[in-house]
């Protein structure tokens, strides 16, 4: 009884395992094709980013966000040729919401960052120069990623959010030397 009930789990095993050895032969290729083609496909997005962004940090979070999209891609379409294409199809929904939850409470931060890239770019916001932001006024004495820093005329220092800066702020320098 127990080696009739042994023999028949080994034979549904093996029958299990033929039926698929196909899929997963097709997964390995796929996946094996799918890595050579994101490294490409990321050697050319780096060497692009790379002609037109001196900075590296910003190429390389680019480039790493791509590749983070691509290989999930790859992971979706790798469950489904493994014949799991409900769970794909439900990773891919429950990943949906999770990066729109993701993104709407990183606006801020994007929103900064963004700006930043932007003021550090921008020849009239440099370090030295007299800025007013709102009803902060003084030298700038750092342009961060996120942040910018003021040095105030009682010595204090502003720390004010790039995209607040970006939004509102006046050089001083500029309009003092024209009078």
């Amino acid at each position: 009884m127990v080696t009739e009930s042994f023999e028949a789990a080994a034979q549904n095993f093996v029958e299990q395992a033929i039926f698929f050895l196909p899929n997963l032969l097709a997964g390995l290729v796929f996946l094996i094709v799918a890595y050579i083609g994101i490294k490409a496909f990321s050697k050319l997005i780096e060497r692009s980013l790379n002609r037109k962004y001196q900075d590296k940090i910003i190429v390389q979070l680019v480039n790493t966000i791509i590749s983070i999209f691509l290989w999930f891609a790859v992971l979706l379409s790798f469950l489904n040729i493994m014949g799991l294409g409900e769970i794909a199809a439900s990773l891919g929904t429950a990943s949906g919401f999770l990066a729109l939850g993701v993104a709407y409470a990183l606006s801020d931060m994007i929103a900064d960052t963004v700006s930043g890239y932007y003021l550090a770019k921008d020849h009239d916001f440099e370090i030295g120069d007299r800025v007013k932001v709102g009803e902060d006024e003084g030298k700038v004495i750092e342009v961060g990623l996120r942040k910018s820093r003021l040095l105030l005329d009682n010595s204090d220092t502003a720390v004010i959010g790039n995209s607040e800066i970006e939004q509102k702020w006046v050089n001083k320098s500029e309009t003092d030397f024209k009078e």
